[in-house]
C-alpha cells in the first residue's frame, strides 16, 4: 500500500472514477457532521480573506483500490474507505457549480463539473467521476445532473440542499470573493491522506481492518505522552502529584476540553480541538530541555483544572453573585461561553479583577447568547467570537467594558448582537416556542419567572416543569370564538390564533400541562391561580385571554427581559438592519425537498409573521430560490405568481409535477407532500419541542399507570370502537413480540410502540409510529429513526415507508422521508393485520440488526 498527502481537487482531477462498493454503507452523514465541515470551510476562509493562509484542515484518509482500466484509459478506483468524506465534498462542489449557474458565472460552473463532477468524454455511469452505491445512486445522479428531483428526500438530497443554502447565506454578506475563497479552500486547503493499494490486495480485508480497530490514542494523551517523554527525572513525581490528580477530577473528556481551552485562553483563538497536539506541542518545544519549566506547565494546567471544574459544575464556585451567572449558563448548555470563563477564573484567582466584575462580564456574554435566540439569529460563528474574548481581557480597563465594547462591534447579521427594540419586535412576533433548543427556552421562563422575586422560591430541581401555551396550540372552539371578537377585516381567528399562538406572550411554566389541556380560559383560570408562579397568577388575573392580553404581556416580559439581559452600547451602527425573519424564509425556502410544497401560512408560523406579508415580501423579492414550492393553504398555485428567478419559467405546476408533486382534477396539490411549519422546522435545524419516547416506559392501562389510562380514555373518547380495538389490538400485538408502551406527557397523551435495543452499557430505544387518540393520526417518525441503528440505513427507512404505503389508506409521500409523516387511525380499523405484519418485520429488523453487531459494542461485562 501508499500512503500520500494531497489535496481534494488533486485527488479527483483527469479522468477517473471512484466506485463505492455494494459492501459500504449509503451516505449517512447528516446536518451535525455537514455543519462541523462547514465550519472548519468558514474557518479557513475567513483566514484567506483577512490574510492568514494558515496550514490547511486535515479532512481524513481515503483508502482506494484499483479496479479494471475502462475503455480510453480511464481509471476505476474502488473507494475502500472514505466515501462519507468524498460524497460529501462532490455534493458541496455540486451545489456551487449550480451556485455559479444561477448568478449566471457560466465559466465558473462549466470549471467545476468539468474537472471535478463528470469525465465530459465518458457517457452513462462512466461520466460521474463519482459513483455511490447502488442506493444512493438516483439521489447523487440527479443533483449531478441538475434534474427535478435534486435535493430531494434522504441525506445526499438533504446534504445537497444545505451547501446550497450555505453558500446563499454566505454570499449575501460575502459576495463573490467569499465564494472564490470557498471554493479555494474546497479543492485546494482540505488536506486528505489518500492510500492506494496495490494489485492482488484483498480489498474487503482492508475495509474490514480499518472499520474494527481498536480506540485510538486521544489529543490529550499524545500531550501527555510527550511531556513525560522529556521528563526523564522528575516524570514519576510529577504525574503522582500533577499529573494524575488532574485526570482523575476532570476525566478524559474534560481533560481534552481543558488542554484546548488553555489554547484558547493563551491567545490562539483560532486553535481547533482536532489539532490540540500539534498545537501544544509546538507551543511547549522550546522548555522541551527544562524540566523545572515543563513542570511548572503542567502545575499550570492543574491549576485551571480546578477553574474548569467551576465551570462544570458551578456549586464549586464561592462567590454567590458569580456562581449564579455560572449557573445559568451552565443550564443554557455548550461551550461557547468556556474560554471567556476560564479566563475570568483566572483573573479572579490571581486578584486581577474581582469576583462581581467577572460576573457582570458573564452576564453580557450570557446576554449575547439569549438576546440572539429572542431574535432567532444563527448560532453560527458564536463560538468564534466567544474564542476571541480570552486577549480583550488583557487590555486595561474593566473586561466587563471591554466585553461589551467587543460584542457591541458592527458585524453582519451572523453576528449581531440584537438591540432593545429588536428584542421587543421578536418577543412581539416570533414563535418562540420554535426558536434554540428546549432547555434554552426553559431557561428564558425560569428567569423571567426568578425576576418577580417570589417570597417562595420555587424549587426547579424538583418540580417537573414544562413549556404551556395558554391559549392552546389545538384550541376548542370556544377559543375561536373569543379571536373572532377580535378579528380586523378580511382576518380569520386561525390566523390570528397562528400568529400568537408560539410567541412568548402566550407562553408559561406550568405542572399542570396535562390538566390544563385545550381547556378554555376560564378553567385554566383556576390552576394558573393556584400556582407557586408569579407569572402565572398575573395571567389567572385577566378576564378574559385574546390578542390584547397576549401582547400586553409580551410588552411586559419584553421590558424584563431588555432589563435582565443588557444589550448592546447605545449609537452603535448596525452593520445589518433586515428584518431576520426574511433572511430565515430565504433559508427555508432553499431547505424545502424537491417532491414537496408549503403555504404561505405555514412559512409565516414559522418565522412569526402574516401570511399575507410573507406573499408581499415574496413577490417583491427578486431571485428567490424555489418560491414555486409556497402555494395557498388549499395547494393552489396564487394568483398573479410570477417567476423572480430566471433559472425557471413556464407553468409552476408543471416544474412541481416534475419533481414529484401530484395535482388533482382541481389544481390541488397533493396534501401528503405538503410541510407543516413544524417540518419547515426540522429541515432548517431547529429542535422541535413534540414529544417523543425519552424516559423509563411506563405500564399499560390493566397495571394502573395513569397516563396508559388517560391515553386510552382520550382514544375511546374520540376515535370510533372499531379504530379504538384496531389500536389496543396493535398495541397487544406489539406486547407480545417483546416491545412495550411510552406515553407522552402533552395535553394529547401520545402512545409510543417503543422497543429496547443496544448493549447495557449504551441502551438505545426506537419506536416506529406515535399514535395520537384526540387528532386521529398515527405519525412515522422517520425523523428519530434516521438517527438509530439499524435505521440510520436509509434504505432500512424506505422499506418501512414501502411496506406501509403498501397498505390502503396509507399514503407517505417519499420526500417525507427526513420527517414524521401521517396517517389516519381509522386504518388501525379496516387494516389491522397488515399494520401488524409491518409492525412485526420492524421487530424482526431490530433484532437481526442486534444480532449481527460487532462484538466490540457488545457489553463489557459479557466478553
Amino acid at each position: 500500500m501508499h500512503a500520500q498527502e494531497t489535496t481534494f481537487s488533486k485527488l479527483v482531477q483527469g479522468e477517473q472514477q471512484f466506485q463505492v462498493p455494494l459492501y459500504q454503507r449509503t451516505y449517512s452523514w447528516q446536518r451535525d457532521e455537514l455543519r462541523q465541515l462547514w465550519d472548519d470551510v468558514q474557518e479557513l476562509v475567513e483566514d484567506r480573506q483577512e490574510g492568514r493562509p494558515g496550514s490547511g484542515h486535515f479532512l481524513g484518509s481515503v483508502v482506494l483500490a484499483p479496479e479494471r482500466v475502462a475503455a480510453g484509459g480511464m481509471q476505476r478506483w474502488l473507494v475502500v474507505d472514505g466515501q462519507q468524506r468524498m460524497t460529501t465534498l462532490m455534493l458541496a462542489f455540486t451545489a456551487l457549480r449550480d451556485h455559479h449557474r444561477g448568478r449566471g458565472s457560466t465559466k465558473k460552473a462549466a470549471r467545476i463539473n468539468d474537472l471535478i463532477l463528470v469525465n465530459t468524454y465518458q457517457d452513462g455511469h462512466d461520466s460521474y467521476r463519482l459513483l455511490p452505491t447502488q442506493a444512493d445512486r438516483e439521489a447523487y445522479t440527479a443533483c449531478v445532473d441538475s434534474l427535478p428531483k435534486a435535493g430531494g428526500a434522504g441525506n445526499v438530497g438533504a446534504a445537497y440542499r444545505f451547501f446550497v443554502a450555505a453558500l446563499a447565506e454566505g454570499t449575501e454578506s460575502g459576495g463573490e470573493a467569499w465564494v472564490d475563497a470557498v471554493e479555494s479552500v474546497l479543492g485546494d486547503c482540505l488536506s486528505i491522506v489518500a492510500i492506494t493499494a496495490a494489485e492482488g490486495d484483498n480489498v474487503y480485508r482492508i475495509f474490514e481492518s480499518i472499520n474494527n480497530t481498536g480506540v485510538g490514542l486521544s489529543q490529550s494523551d499524545l500531550l501527555r505522552n510527550y511531556l513525560f517523554m522529556c521528563l526523564p527525572t522528575r516524570g514519576e513525581d510529577v504525574y503522582r502529584k500533577r499529573w494524575l490528580p488532574m485526570q482523575e477530577l476532570l476525566g478524559p473528556a474534560h481533560l481534552e476540553l481543558l488542554v484546548w481551552l488553555d489554547l484558547v485562553v493563551g491567545g490562539n483563538g483560532r486553535a481547533r480541538q482536532s489539532e490540540i497536539y500539534r498545537d501544544q506541542k509546538k507551543r511547549l518545544e522550546p522548555l522541551s530541555g527544562d524540566e523545572a519549566a515543563l513542570e511548572a506547565e503542567i502545575a499550570r494546567f492543574s491549576l485551571r483544572a480546578d477553574r474548569l471544574m467551576r465551570i462544570l459544575e458551578p456549586e464549586r464556585e464561592n462567590d454567590p453573585e458569580l456562581r449564579a451567572v455560572l449557573e445559568r449558563l451552565s443550564r443554557w448548555g455548550g461551550q461557547t461561553h468556556y474560554p471567556l470563563a476560564l479566563h475570568l477564573l483566572d483573573l479572579v484567582d490571581t486578584d486581577r479583577t474581582t469576583a462581581a466584575e467577572a460576573a457582570a462580564t458573564l452576564t453580557f456574554a450570557e446576554s449575547y447568547m439569549v438576546r440572539r435566540l429572542f431574535a432567532g439569529l444563527s448560532t453560527t460563528g458564536s463560538n468564534r467570537v466567544f474564542m476571541e474574548l480570552p486577549k480583550e481581557l488583557d487590555k486595561d480597563g474593566s473586561p466587563a467594558d471591554a466585553v461589551r465594547r467587543f460584542l457591541s462591534r458592527p458585524r453582519t447579521g451572523a453576528r449581531v448582537w440584537p438591540s432593545d427594540e429588536a428584542v421587543r419586535e421578536a418577543v412581539r412576533t416570533r414563535p418562540f416556542y420554535k426558536t434554540g433548543r428546549s432547555n434554552q427556552r426553559f431557561q428564558i421562563l425560569r428567569r423571567l419567572e426568578e425576576s418577580y422575586g417570589s417570597s417562595e422560591p420555587v424549587d426547579y430541581d424538583k418540580a417537573p416543569l414544562t413549556v404551556e401555551h395558554v391559549l392552546p396550540q389545538r384550541p376548542a372552539q370556544q377559543w375561536f370564538d373569543l379571536l373572532a371578537e377580535e378579528a380586523a377585516d378580511g382576518e380569520s381567528p386561525e390566523e390570528i390564533h397562528n400568529l400568537l399562538v408560539h410567541t412568548l406572550g402566550n407562553l408559561t411554566l406550568s405542572g399542570e400541562n396535562a390538566r390544563l389541556s385545550n381547556h378554555p380560559f376560564h378553567r385554566k383560570q383556576e390552576l394558573l391561580d393556584s400556582s407557586a408562579l408569579r407569572m402565572n397568577q398575573h395571567i389567572a388575573a385577566q378576564e378574559r385571554w385574546g390578542r390584547t392580553e397576549i401582547l400586553a404581556r409580551a410588552e411586559e416580559l419584553a421590558d424584563r427581559a431588555v432589563r435582565l439581559w443588557p444589550g448592546p452600547l447605545e449609537g452603535v451602527v448596525r452593520a445589518d438592519d433586515e428584518w431576520a425573519g426574511w433572511r430565515e424564509l430565504r433559508e427555508t425556502l432553499l431547505a424545502v425537498p424537491a417532491g414537496t410544497w408549503t403555504s404561505y401560512g405555514e412559512l409565516a408560523a414559522l418565522i412569526g409573521t402574516s401570511a399575507i406579508a410573507v406573499g408581499n415580501h415574496m413577490a417583491a423579492r427578486t431571485g428567490l430560490h424555489c418560491a414555486y414550492r409556497v402555494l395557498t393553504a388549499d395547494g393552489r398555485i396564487a394568483g398573479g405568481f410570477r417567476w423572480t428567478d430566471d433559472r425557471y419559467s413556464g407553468d409552476p405546476r408543471l416544474v412541481l409535477e416534475a419533481e414529484g408533486v401530484p395535482f388533482d382534477e382541481n389544481g390541488r396539490a397533493s396534501k401528503a407532500h405538503r410541510l407543516s411549519s413544524a417540518d419547515l422546522a426540522v429541515l432548517v435545524g431547529r429542535e422541535i419541542p413534540e414529544e417523543s419516547p425519552a424516559g423509563p416506559p411506563t405500564a399499560s392501562p390493566a397495571g394502573g399507570d395513569e397516563a396508559a389510562v388517560r391515553f386510552e380514555t382520550l382514544l375511546r373518547a374520540n376515535q370510533t370502537p372499531q379504530v379504538v380495538e384496531g389500536v389496543l389490538g396493535a398495541l397487544r400485538f406489539w406486547e407480545e413480540q417483546g416491545g412495550h408502551q411510552v406515553y407522552g406527557k402533552a395535553s394529547e397523551t401520545s402512545c409510543f410502540p417503543t422497543l429496547d435495543a443496544g448493549a447495557a452499557h449504551a441502551p438505545r430505544t426506537l419506536w416506529p409510529i406515535g399514535i395520537y387518540p384526540v387528532s386521529g393520526t398515527a405519525e412515522v417518525v422517520f425523523q428519530y429513526l434516521k438517527r438509530r441503528p439499524p435505521f440510520d440505513d436509509e434504505p432500512l427507512r424506505r422499506a418501512l415507508m414501502e411496506r406501509l404505503n403498501a397498505i390502503e389508506g396509507i399514503d407517505l409521500a417519499e420526500a417525507k422521508l427526513d420527517l414524521r409523516p401521517s396517517f389516519p387511525l381509522e386504518v388501525f380499523a379496516a387494516h389491522g393485520a397488515e399494520i401488524r405484519s409491518v409492525l412485526e418485520w420492524f421487530v424482526h429488523e431490530v433484532a437481526l440488526a442486534e444480532a449481527r453487531r460487532p462484538i466490540e459494542d457488545a457489553d463489557p461485562a459479557m466478553c
